[in-house]
């Protein structure tokens, strides 16, 4: 089984970052040991260099390997150049037995707006143009819009464009971030799974703190959305030649009470 864990959004310097959760993340992260965490961003609030020196103390007590994407906090205040010389290139690919992952920085300079661009379009085909049993694309910005979460600026504004890319690439898992609602979409063959903030209390209605598991197993993925400090609620549970979800199964797992925040298969 390969295992993925994606956090998102713990916003290093802001007046709601809790580091008593970040640090329980850290403890669960290593205790789960997984093959890869993927970070979808707004690892600081404000872009400014103490920001991300704060976030890469906490960083590197986590033993996994991690990539992360830029959020739009990220890319504040020229926090960019901070990124690249402090976490790494803002656009890159990896794979972690068998699953091939690209992440784009989907930000813009101090705007909460986010877009790919053309330009990157035939770069991200390429990426995918690889064989592996997964496909997996990373972002900050919603790639659909998710219940909860205000107007629909948080999409990217080249959505749609995106999406064709990705389907054509035979993506399917996309994992993003940005408005700390967890969620998961499914169109064709791709899940679109969004992460909640894994340490902030800058929350909307009845959401917690939380980040996601992802369990690739055969022909089988599930993903479980995971409490600090608590247990885990089923997210999904698909099969990878099919898309197909397994309603059954999925409804049959012990969930926790989770006002305000639908499954997808509801």
């Amino acid at each position: 089984m390969v295992t993925i864990a994606h956090i998102s959004d713990p916003h290093v310097g802001s007046p709601y970052f809790v580091p008593n959760l970040m640090n329980r993340v850290i403890v669960e992260l290593n205790d789960l040991d997984p093959d890869i965490i993927v970070n979808t961003g707004d690892l600081t609030n404000e872009g400014y260099r103490q920001e991300y020196k704060g976030w890469c103390a906490y960083r590197d007590r986590i033993r996994a390997p991690m990539v992360t994407v830029t959020g739009n906090h990220d890319a504040r205040n020229v926090g960019y150049l901070h990124f690249e010389e402090l976490i790494g290139p803002r656009h890159w690919s990896t794979d972690a037995r068998g699953v091939r992952i690209v992440g784009v920085d989907s930000s813009e300079p101090d705007i909460n707006d986010g877009q790919i661009g053309r330009e990157r379009y035939e770069w991200i085909k390429e990426q995918f143009s690889v064989p592996a049993e997964l496909k997996v694309f990373a972002l900050h910005h919603h790639l659909l819009p998710v219940p909860g979460t205000g107007r629909e600026r948080s999409v990217v504004n080249d959505a749609g464009d995106l999406l064709e890319v990705l389907i054509e690439s035979g993506v399917q898992l996309v994992l993003s971030g940005h408005k700390h609602v967890p969620y998961v979409w499914h169109l064709e063959n791709v899940y679109i799974v969004n992460a909640g903030t894994c340490s902030s209390l800058r929350l909307r209605g009845y959401t917690k703190p939380c980040y996601n598991i992802v369990e690739v197993e055969g022909d089988e993925v599930r993903i479980f959305r995971k409490f600090p400090f608590g247990g885990r609620t089923a997210l999904a549970h698909f099969s990878l030649s099919t898309g197909t979800q397994f309603y059954r199964e999925l409804e049959s797992l012990v969930q926790e009470p989770r006002p305000g925040v639908p499954l997808a298969s509801e």
